[in-house]
C-alpha cells in the first residue's frame, strides 16, 4: 500500500515524511496499550496511525477532538464541524474497526481515560498553555517505553517551547528525535 497516495484525498497539514513517521511508530505500538490522537481535524493523522496500527499489532486509536476546530480553524473559517468529513473519511480507508471517536476537548477526554498508552500524538491548540496542559494531562496515561510525539514544533511557538522544555531537555526521555514538525521521544524513568 502506498500511504501518501492512500491519504492524498483527506484534508489536513502531515507532511509526507510526518505521515510516514506516525504510520511506523504505530506500527510498533505495544499490542497491550492503545494510541492516543489528540486533535484529529478530518482524519488525516487519525489514518496514518490506524494504518500503521493495522499492519502491527492492530491496537485501538482514540481519536480525540470535539471537530469544533481550534482558536486558529474558527478564525479562519469560521464556524467549524469536521466530525462528519472525519467519519467519512475513516470509514472509507476501512479503519473505523481501530478508530476510537472520543468527541470531546483534550481536558474532558483525560479526565476519565484509563487505557495504557504506547503512543500519543498532541496535535491539538497550539497556544503554549493549551499544549502544556494537553501534555502534563496525557503524559502519566503514557507507559515507560512509550512514545510522545508533539505536532508543529517547526510553526507555532507553543509546541515549540512544550517540547524543549517537557522532551528535548528532559531526562524522561530518550531517543528524541525531530521529523519535519514532529518532535518526539521515548518515556523512560
Amino acid at each position: 500500500m502506498d500511504l501518501l497516495k492512500a491519504i492524498s484525498h483527506i484534508e489536513g497539514w502531515l507532511l509526507d515524511q510526518e505521515a510516514l513517521l506516525l504510520y511506523n511508530l504505530a506500527q510498533q505500538c505495544p499490542s497491550n496499550t492503545v494510541i492516543v490522537e489528540i486533535g484529529s481535524w478530518k482524519g488525516r493523522s487519525t489514518v496514518c496511525l490506524a494504518l500503521g496500527s493495522q499492519a502491527g499489532n492492530q491496537v485501538k486509536v482514540f481519536a480525540i477532538d470535539p471537530h469544533t476546530g481550534n482558536t486558529e480553524h474558527r478564525r479562519r473559517y469560521g464556524q467549524v464541524w469536521t466530525y462528519d468529513e472525519f467519519m467519512a473519511n475513516i470509514k472509507q480507508m476501512k479503519v473505523d474497526n481501530l478508530v476510537v471517536p472520543v468527541l470531546k476537548t483534550s481536558a474532558a477526554a483525560a479526565s476519565n481515560f484509563n487505557e495504557p498508552i504506547g503512543l500519543i500524538f498532541i496535535d491539538g491548540a497550539h497556544e503554549y498553555e493549551a499544549v502544556k496542559q494537553d501534555f502534563e494531562l496525557w503524559y502519566p496515561k503514557v507507559i515507560q517505553g512509550g512514545v510522545i510525539a508533539l505536532h508543529d514544533f517547526c510553526y507555532y511557538p507553543g509546541p515549540k517551547a512544550v517540547a524543549e522544555e517537557y522532551i528535548c531537555n528532559s531526562a524522561n526521555f530518550s531517543n528524541v528525535t525531530l521529523v519535519d514538525s514532529i518532535v518526539y521521544g521515548i518515556k523512560i524513568k
